[in-house]
């Protein structure tokens, strides 16, 4: 009986299991790829681009840090990297999520161990940590979810808080082609590299 393929060929060459992910196979370049050409929101957004999880990303990691001002590189890396395990298995909206299922959490936790331990990361990422990465998480959400995906203020507050406005002071949403998104997904993931040494 043939086995069904579960790996998948990255762009660098890579092959990446899913079923069990190695750190050697995991390239920043593949990420940062793949997650620029990733469309949040199912890619209903305003705007000639996909809001792409690249970008989310980056701001996620923007706002980590102003959360929390003397947080480490290592954390703010963590924060960059929050979803890479989407650059192969995809963004799906939460309601999507919850009809899957267990499976894809645990696909999404082998992904992200593999990606933590690449980078110097500890394969799971302290609760602390999470949760402060998680507050950014809502944060971006809730201003994707009023600029460009149509939600009212009172729809997103309702599903993802209402953010301290000073938080969120002087940000906006970017929408740019994936190919700038990727370059800026890059610099910034090899900058955070350079700072922890």
């Amino acid at each position: 009986m043939h086995t069904p393929r579960a790996w998948q060929k990255m762009l660098s060459g890579r092959r990446l299991d899913l079923l069990d992910p190695t750190p050697v196979d995991i390239e920043i370049e593949d990420i940062a790829h793949g997650l620029s050409f990733v469309a949040r929101w199912n890619g209903q957004t305003l705007g000639d681009f996909a809001y792409s999880v690249a970008e989310h990303s980056l701001l996620v990691e923007r706002l980590f840090a102003r959360l929390n001002p003397r947080a480490p590189a290592k954390w703010r890396l963590a924060a960059l990297l929050h979803d890479a395990p989407e650059y192969v298995i995809g963004d799906m909206i939460s309601p999507v999520k919850n009809a899957v299922g267990p499976g894809y959490d645990a696909l999404d936790k082998r992904l992200a161990a593999a990606v933590h331990i690449r980078f110097g990361l500890p394969a799971a990422i302290p609760a602390p940590v999470k949760k402060q990465i998680k507050t950014a998480d809502k944060i971006s959400a809730w201003m994707e979810s009023t600029e460009i995906a149509g939600f009212t203020i009172a729809e997103a507050e309702r599903f993802f808080g209402k953010p301290d406005a000073e938080m969120i002071r002087d940000l906006s949403i970017t929408l740019r082609p994936p190919t700038e998104t990727r370059a800026a997904y890059t610099a910034r993931h090899h900058a955070l590299m350079a700072e922890m040494g």
